[in-house]
């Protein structure tokens, strides 16, 4: 159930707005990612009494910059909101390494265990990565259509974290600390 939940709060949002942009434009895309956003924070909540942050976090963004889309009828905040997600999660894996907190440890230690030195080069990966993701939307919703922006959100960007994520495989396993063996 737990999996099953976390790819409804990841995806479900993101389906609405796809869905919605194709039938009622951008603003209801915007309207229906803002309801769909809700609506996965509070099964959560239901289901596991607790909201993980980063899901909270940009639920925020997406009820403050869908907000002001909605309220100014302008597009550009929607199309900001990835950018603002992208340089916050690449802030946060900087300043977690520069203090000797490693955030990716506390998500994906459970599957994996690294030496420090992996843990930050892993961050710093990241933090490169999500910071050319900024880059790369901006440069997509200010030269493109809205409807190549809306494209390139739902697949692009899933499709670029994916291949980074595959790319980073050979690095873990580097980095890995070996099992000790009974």
């Amino acid at each position: 159930m737990k999996a099953q939940l976390k790819a409804i709060v990841d995806y479900g949002p993101l389906a609405a707005f796809l869905v919605a942009y194709y039938l009622g434009g951008i603003m209801a895309a915007t309207a229906a990612v803002m309801v769909a956003t809700v609506a996965v924070l509070v099964l959560a909540w239901v289901v596991e009494r607790r909201l993980a942050t980063m899901p909270l976090v940009t639920g925020a963004i997406v009820l403050v910059f869908g907000g002001l889309t909605l309220l100014l009828e302008d597009d550009t905040f929607i199309k900001m909101k990835p950018t603002l997600v992208y340089l916050l999660f690449a802030a946060v894996l900087v300043v977690g390494s520069l203090v000797g907190r490693h955030p990716l440890k506390l998500i994906m230690g459970g599957f994996m265990n690294l030496t420090e030195q992996g843990w930050r080069g892993l961050a710093h990966r990241w933090a490169g990565f999500f910071l050319a993701m900024a880059a790369l939307n901006e440069l997509v919703w200010r030269t493109q259509t809205t409807e190549l922006w809306v494209n390139f959100k739902v697949f692009g960007l899933i499709a670029l974290t994916v291949a980074f994520t595959i790319a980073q495989l050979p690095y873990m396993r580097r980095h890995a600390v070996p099992e000790q063996g009974g």
